[in-house]
């Protein structure tokens, strides 16, 4: 019989509040009728958007609002079915939902072209005209900003008919990967009530934190060997994804692939090369991470399969959620009073669904939107790496509850590049009260040892992830055939170069293959410069006090209303230079000093 309740076992106390959206069903399907009908009106609009400022006003703000009541259906309708994804109801609900999004972004999709025939004087003019167009001045800039990249409109619509086509690699790998690829059944470690444990790629780096180094070992093995079976296919999938993103950059006038990905949010190309730069001039910092490792699990060499394992070598002390709420909400102090009572109000007002229920969305996220309250799941398990969960997803809510205070519609969301800052701020106080709080030496080591993981999966793994991916796309623009072989290769060359303490075999050399988000090309930098940004923004805090927290919630509350490295400026954090990244590399350090004393 399965331990984990049913949905109906979970104490109210301890669910989300989605009635506060819809208090029925019904009254989403009346939303949803009233919301449908609307997105025609976008068509009346239709080769009009720049004919004056008035009716160029009205376009945006019909835009706005139809996006704004479609954001809230479905999200409705998806963390209904995130509650218990075998309900086919709510299952149909978000098909519904997800169609009705598209149509309405296929509805309004004549604006930016239409906007792109303007120059910013004549934009100028329009805003003297009408006031209220200052509002999107920002969003306007964007659009004319990316026009040298924008082609005609019979071009723009065969790119727009072959991106299914050039997407399709990233359907292929997910298929085959997720669906079609089986892993082998390995025998259970010794401590285990099974007789043998299925490899799967949920499961697997969960696997690879058992105790039992030779079971380690067995599902390492065993893990990769069955990548090699598809090594050919897999090489070609992801080499026919590099040439469709460079194919894709050129068609749309970009010198490279990285240049492409990049201009989206405004990112200069140097600000990944500093990345880089600046994590391989820190790179002894991970080599004594690694040395750490070693001599904790007491081994004369560390091989692959350790990687994963935590320096305390064992499972962490339980931790009730009462109590990790109580941790999170104290850790926040620095951030001012205020800040810290809205997230204990959001705590008591439902804003989190907490525990495993049967059928329940895996993982964890921080939902709602711009017209709801702040909504997260959670599967919360008794642990401090949960109690990290709960700290990070309020950090996401708390950022979109300021930004959508201050800001429009427009600008209440924002890029990837400065998403996870949010998140990792509260991790990293969170990590800090707890060490100055907490004197139980066991507990301390937990905390460290989850706070150095982070560091090293966040910053390290992923900065190597974009060298990867960087060099390969390098290749393909160079002419270079991206073999199995030279992938490889590549990869290996990395893997040694971060890891040096440890010893490195053919195996890892395949690793490259499970990264699904190399087939999302230049995203995974963001992870690293995200992680920088915010414990640079803490080290502030922690020195400077309140003026250092309100330009950091100052930051917050702008939304996407600037340009990312303008908005990380507010909060004093400089992203086009190194110097971020060399504090939060610097903070690194002195928590592995820190565990190598309670270690020793």
């Amino acid at each position: 019989m399965s331990s984990v309740p049913e949905r109906s076992e979970v104490d109210e106390d301890y669910t989300w509040d989605l009635e506060s959206i819809y208090a029925t069903d019904d009254d989403w399907e009346n939303a949803y009728e009233t919301i449908a009908d609307r997105v025609d009106d976008l068509e009346a609009y239709e080769g009009r958007v720049t004919e004056d400022a008035q009716t160029l006003l009205e376009v945006l703000e019909l835009r706005d609002e139809i996006m704004r009541e479609v954001s809230t259906v479905a999200a409705y309708a998806r963390m209904r079915r995130d509650e218990d994804t075998t309900n086919q109801q709510y299952q149909a609900l978000t098909a519904r939902s997800q169609s009705l999004a598209a149509d309405a972004q296929s509805a309004a999709s004549f604006i930016d072209p239409e906007l792109q025939t303007l120059t910013r004087e004549q934009f100028d003019a329009m805003i003297a005209d009408e006031p209220a167009l200052e509002t999107y001045d920002h969003y306007v800039d964007d659009v004319l900003r990316m026009k040298p990249h924008t082609r005609s409109a019979e071009v723009e619509e065969l790119l727009a008919d072959l991106s299914e086509v050039t997407g399709a690699t990233g359907d292929v790998y997910n298929m085959l990967s997720n669906a079609d690829m089986t892993f082998p059944t390995v025998d259970a470690p010794a401590d285990d009530e099974t007789d043998a444990i299925e490899i799967t790629q949920s499961n697997f780096t969960n696997l690879l934190k058992r105790p039992d180094r030779e079971f380690r070992k067995r599902v390492y093995e065993e893990y990769f060997d069955e990548w090699e079976s598809v090594r050919n296919t897999v090489a070609a999938s992801y080499k026919n994804s590099v040439k469709a993103d460079v194919k894709t950059a050129r068609a749309r006038n970009y010198d490279t692939a990285r240049e492409a990905a990049l201009d989206g949010p405004n990112v200069p190309v140097e600000v990944y090369d500093t990345l880089v730069d600046t994590v391989h001039d820190n790179i002894d910092k991970l080599h004594r991470h690694a040395e750490l490792k070693e001599r904790a699990l007491g081994v004369d060499e560390l091989r692959m399969w350790d990687l994963y394992m935590p320096l305390t070598g064992d499972e962490g002390p339980d931790l009730e959620y009462d109590q990790a709420t109580e941790y999170v909400v104290d850790a926040l102090a620095p951030l001012g009073e205020t800040y810290q009572t809205r997230v204990a109000e959001g705590l008591d007002s439902r804003w989190i669904d907490v525990y495993e229920n049967e059928g329940k969305q895996s993982g964890a996220y921080s939902g709602g939107t711009y017209d709801t309250q702040p909504f997260i799941l959670l599967n919360y398990q008794q642990d401090i790496s949960s109690m990290y969960t709960l700290a990070h997803e309020l950090g996401h809510s708390m950022h979109s509850e300021l930004t959508k205070e201050e800001q429009p519609f427009i600008y209440s969301s924002y890029e990837i590049f400065v998403a996870e800052v949010a998140s990792t701020v509260n991790e990293a106080l969170l990590t800090n009260h707890l060490l100055e709080t907490v004197d139980d030496p066991e507990f301390r080591k937990h905390v460290l040892n989850e706070f150095l993981e982070r560091v090293r999966s966040t910053l390290y793994r992923q900065t190597l992830f974009a060298e990867f991916e960087h060099e390969t796309h390098r290749l393909e623009e160079d002419g270079e055939p991206l073999t199995a072989d030279r992938l490889d290769d590549l990869y290996r060359g990395l893997k040694a170069d971060y890891y040096d303490p440890a010893a490195i075999d053919d195996r890892i050399a395949r690793e490259w293959m499970r990264i699904p988000h190399f087939y999302r090309a230049f995203y995974v930098y963001q992870y690293a410069t995200g992680i920088s940004a915010a414990l640079a923004i803490v080290d502030d805090i922690l020195e400077n006090g309140q003026s250092a927290a309100e330009d950091y919630l100052e930051f917050l509350r702008h939304g996407s209303r600037e340009y990312p490295l303008e908005l990380l400026r507010i909060a004093g954090v400089d992203m086009s230079s190194s110097d971020p990244i060399d504090r939060a590399l610097e903070t690194y350090g002195q928590r592995l000093e820190e565990m190598e004393a309670l270690m020793s």
